[in-house]
């Protein structure tokens, strides 16, 4: 996983952000090149089986995995990282081993830092091809450590899942599609390649992104990434069943591979157990461990070997992963509903009155759906300065988007869901923006309701 520095002043943001432009720049070409391919578990509670229920992944079958990429990082100069040899090496163990299941595998190839990155991508046959469900993890390391909770965990659960999707001969609803990504401790430029060169029509084939970015800390919490509410209930709801409280995850939060897809408007989701923030006394009471010690001593160190992994958590974790792709990926497929949209570009003021666009509804009976769908389409070159409402015909409310001083990316492209079961659905809906931070400037492109 890779963490940002500390926020800096709100009065420099901007020259932060030029300079992490800058280095993109330098790291990562925009020529996209793709070449074709070819000890026991802890006893756990398990969620009522169903006809769609995940089968359970072996403990044992994960640790086989970190301990090959353990081997290859000790073959290699002790690292898996971009660039080195390590990192290739574990790509073509991890492709092998998918090639072999019957995926089709394709390597990307990009450059930064001077070498030559690559993703994995590998594409279970079947499922609807307009609705991807994709799973995925960073394959690299840095180069102080053999990286094998960062994200040899994420990477070798990941990998389990889909093999176990192959034994199970799984015949999805949805596509299923699991990435290992390249150059992640470089500022996640393997996953931003990706999507970057994705074009607009394959990526609104994306249902959702799933990441999981080390998931068997040495002392750890169990985070849930709160980004789509469908995503984040169904991990949720697999935590319950086992009896273990979850928290929102905030350490890493967006900073790891699912920012490119989030950025686009994918929904994203995901699982962590920490890195070097410190356990507090009331998580350790109520996931046990210890209180006031990072939930990984070994973040970015030599010491992030095969001996630092908690076996439960890595167990619960790599579960908790096949729940999710069987749940999500078999379940039925929803009909298209009525889009109703308005694509007039509208100005946002800096730092004054809200901007608003309207959309009227018509030749409708009763009221909105409770899972009324919102599309918008958003450029502004700081967009925590955004507030972002919903009104309803009634003149009713609902908040979309807070703004954030955290939230440094540009432009907001996003479907949201909003719960309008009470609002009669024919009448005028407004997208109301506004801008509460000065310096920056932005403009609505368009949006979209979809009943």
């Amino acid at each position: 996983m890779r963490l940002s520095a500390p926020d800096r002043a709100p009065g420099v943001r901007r020259l932060v952000a030029c300079a992490v432009l800058a280095l993109g720049g330098l790291f990562a070409s925009t020529a996209p090149t793709a070449v074709a391919a070819s000890t026991p578990p802890t006893a756990l509670a398990a969620p009522v089986p169903s006809a769609t229920a995940a089968p359970d992944i072996p403990l044992a079958n994960v640790k086989a995995h970190l301990s090959q990429f353990g081997s290859i990082a000790a073959a290699n100069g002790g690292n898996r990282a971009h660039g080195r040899p390590g990192y290739k090496a574990s790509l073509d163990y991890v492709k092998a081993k998918l090639d072999a299941a019957g995926f089709t595998t394709t390597v990307q190839q990009f450059t930064a830092s001077s070498a030559t990155g690559y993703n994995l991508i590998a594409d279970w046959p079947g499922g609807d091809p307009n609705a991807v469900l994709m799973a995925g993890a960073h394959l690299d390391g840095v180069t102080s450590g053999p990286g094998i909770n960062d994200n040899g965990s994420g990477s070798a659960a990941v990998l389990e899942s889909a093999l176990a999707v192959s034994r199970a001969q799984l015949q999805p609803t949805k596509h299923l599609r699991f990435a290992w990504w390249g150059a992640e401790e470089l500022g996640l430029l393997g996953s931003k390649h990706y999507v970057n060169n994705l074009p607009a029509a394959e990526r609104a084939k994306v249902s959702g992104y799933l990441n999981f970015d080390m998931i068997g800390s040495p002392n750890p919490g169990y985070f849930v990434y709160d980004d789509d509410p469908a995503i984040e209930k169904t991990f949720k709801d697999y935590f319950t069943g086992l009896g273990v409280p979850t928290e929102i995850e905030t350490e890493g939060d967006g900073r790891s591979d699912h920012a490119a897809f989030k950025n686009v408007g994918i929904p994203v989701g995901g699982l962590f157990t920490g890195a070097s923030r410190t356990k507090t006394s009331a998580q350790a009471q109520k996931w046990g461990g210890t209180a006031g010690q990072a939930f990984d001593r070994c973040y970015h160190s030599s010491c992030d070997g095969t001996a630092n992994i908690n076996d439960t958590a890595l167990d619960r974790n790599s579960d908790a992963i096949a729940h999710a792709v069987w749940t999500l990926g078999t379940e039925p497929a929803i009909p298209p509903g009525d889009v109703y949209e308005n694509t007039t570009d509208v100005a946002i003021p800096d730092n004054a009155a809200a901007a608003t666009s309207t959309i009227t509804v018509s030749g409708r009976t009763g009221n909105a759906p409770a899972t009324l769908k919102v599309g918008v389409d958003i450029t502004h070159t700081w967009r925590g300065d955004l507030v972002v409402d919903l009104i309803a015909p009634d003149g009713t409310a609902y908040r979309l988007k807070n703004s954030s001083a955290n939230d440094s990316a540009d432009n907001v492209v996003a479907t949201y869901t909003v719960n309008a079961s009470a609002e009669t659905a024919n009448g005028t809906w407004t997208l109301r923006v506004q801008d509460v931070a000065a310096q920056d400037t932005g403009r609505i492109n368009g949006w979209k309701l979809t009943f």
